[in-house]
């Protein structure tokens, strides 16, 4: 199988921060991969080492066979920092984008005209950009890197400041362009976004690829099982009671009042659910899969806290 994008070891400093360490990757055409990771993990340096914006110190890197200057009109890209043209009309800004990627003219307009309906943008097309709202504005962005069918479609937060309805917009698009036969890579710390989506997930953490796996070899490699219970009394108190019981490898109080245990090597479902009941009053048990967080958890330690915590600045 052909493969569109090789990172071998690619690593990047900027002064005494290493932003990427040492990456790998190998990514087959008509891939679905989630960057994953905390802000300031290195996710956004590594798209932009693909791109060519910036050049790694270290490492081979390969883009459609080449570098994305080589195969440019090949590839649609949302950046992190959105930008238009904002006195510019939506649709006539469309259509300079189209062009520069080499877009016939012939029929051009109605394909944008189709685009913009796709997006719930009907009769934006004379618009100024910047009459838009901050959503309509990114949706308009992220139909400039779709315009002309790319053959990879690379995506930095393409889910940032979008209420849930433009979110199930943007996931539905992008499952369009894969089935289409684009190759897709977006990056994000939504992890349930990630594990809804994607076959395949690289999770970097402090620059480190920590994980490189598509979700059937995720699934296999990693217990599967976990309780949740909903306790009758202080969910905290009852997360202690779990780990003094010694059933729980893992028990976390959530903002829901529920506590999300992970179970011990060896400690099976019916004796889990007896566990749990003896440890406290419940209102409910039930078991559960593991998911990406929990996967994050067990390899790089911390919490849930530390996955959605703000990197400080921009990502890196």
């Amino acid at each position: 199988m052909s493969l569109a994008i090789q990172l071998e070891n690619i690593s990047k400093r900027f002064g005494s921060v290493q932003a990427v360490d040492e990456v790998s990757l190998e990514l087959p055409e008509g891939s679905l991969c989630g960057f994953l990771g905390p802000n300031g993990a290195g996710k956004s340096t590594t798209i932009r080492m693909l791109m060519s914006i910036i050049s790694p110190d270290s490492g081979v890197l390969r883009v459609l066979g080449g570098s994305a200057l080589d195969n440019k009109d090949r590839i649609g890209y949302l950046p992190e920092e959105r930008g238009l043209y904002r006195k510019m009309k939506v649709g006539e800004f469309l259509w300079y984008i189209a062009k520069l990627k080499g877009v016939h003219p012939t029929g051009l307009t109605q394909r944008i005209n189709d685009w913009l309906d796709r997006v719930q943008l009907p009769g934006v097309a004379k618009k100024r950009c910047e009459e838009l709202s901050k959503g309509m504005q990114q949706k308009v962005q992220l139909l400039s890197a779709l315009i002309h069918r790319p053959d990879l479609l690379i995506l930095d937060e393409p889910y940032s400041g979008l209420d849930p309805l433009n979110s199930r917009l943007i996931t539905e698009l992008i499952r369009d362009e894969q089935r289409r036969g684009a190759t897709i890579i977006f990056s994000t710390h939504q992890m349930h976004t990630a594990e809804a989506l994607c076959d395949r997930v690289l999770l970097i953490n402090k620059g480190k690829k920590v994980l490189d796996a598509n979700l059937s070899q995720l699934r296999a490699q990693h217990d599967g099982r976990g309780i949740v219970v909903e306790p009758a009394g202080d969910p905290q108190a009852y997360a202690d009671a779990a780990l003094a019981a010694g059933f729980a490898a893992r028990a976390e109080s959530t903002h829901k009042g529920l506590v999300e245990i992970e179970l011990r090597n060896g400690i099976g479902g019916n004796e889990a659910l007896n566990a749990a009941l003896a440890a406290g009053a419940c209102r409910a048990v039930s078991l559960r899969r593991l998911s990406l967080e929990d996967v994050f958890v067990q390899l790089v330690g911390g919490s849930r806290a530390d996955l959605h915590a703000d990197g400080g600045a921009a990502d890196v």
